[in-house]
């Protein structure tokens, strides 16, 4: 169906990142479903990996200056943007100093992660919210991609559950066979400051274990990868939604 708004968030996309499965799918999705007519617009991390001068991006004054309140602490978001390369497709990057400067992802150059990255994903799923808000841009469809991501239909159902902005919006989540990296356990005390606690991921957090509570609160999952790992196979066939297995780019237009 052409004529749609359509809003893809991930962690990854091609060509930002090269030679992932996630990345590489995402950047098909939108780049077919922008070609069939439909106002397609991507959110995703500004990690330090990304040269902002090879691909252009520059920060959007009237977007940025608000702030994000994570566990009390005021965090600047800040928002870059940037076409596709070669194509009319405007990518938005959520940026803030503290969070996504370092060139590493989610670990350290020792491996191990970093103590804040459960932070790192609730400014990056509240970083878009807002911002979507602020764009005064109401999509249909909003597709998920990456554990962060994952985070974002939490709040939606729970801390925004009295916000109307999103009403009409059809949730669509993918997953894709991740690294399960364990969270701090200050992440219960983190999301209780938005009133989330109500949650099974909460005891061992993790980061499928968002993605695993997120597939109670969307419309409809959709396997990133042809084969799921096991847990992530189990909590699949389990959750009460509608489901599809693995799409390819070319027949993705089908869930929506």
């Amino acid at each position: 169906m052409a004529n749609q708004k359509i809003l893809y968030v991930t962690t990854e996309m091609y060509p930002y990142q090269e030679d992932t499965n996630m990345g590489s799918l995402v950047h098909k999705m939108a780049l077919k479903m922008h070609g069939e007519g439909n106002d397609v617009r991507v959110f995703m991390p500004r990690f330090g990996q990304i040269s902002e001068r090879k691909f252009q991006l520059h920060e959007v004054i009237r977007l940025s200056g608000m702030n994000i309140i994570i566990n009390d602490l005021d965090q600047p978001l800040i928002i870059k943007v940037a076409s596709l390369p070669g194509e009319r497709l405007q990518v938005y990057f959520i940026d803030n100093e503290e969070y996504f400067k370092r060139k590493q992802y989610y670990f350290d150059d020792e491996g191990a992660p970093f103590e804040d990255n459960n932070e790192r994903a609730v400014f990056f799923a509240r970083g878009v919210i807002e911002t979507i808000k602020k764009l005064n841009w109401v999509p249909d469809v909003i597709h998920l991609n990456g554990w962060m991501a994952s985070l974002i239909p939490i709040y939606l159902k729970t801390y925004y559950k009295d916000d109307t902005y999103f009403k009409d919006t059809k949730l669509v989540l993918s997953v894709y066979n991740e690294d399960d990296t364990a969270l701090k356990e200050n992440t219960k005390e983190i999301l209780a400051f938005d009133n989330i606690s109500d949650m099974a991921s909460l005891d061992k957090p993790s980061f499928l274990s968002f993605v695993n509570e997120s597939m109670r609160y969307v419309d409809m999952i959709v396997k990133g990868n042809e084969f799921l790992d096991d847990k992530l196979e189990e909590a699949y066939s389990n959750a009460e939604v509608e489901k599809s297995d693995y799409l390819n780019a070319d027949s993705i237009a089908k869930v929506y």
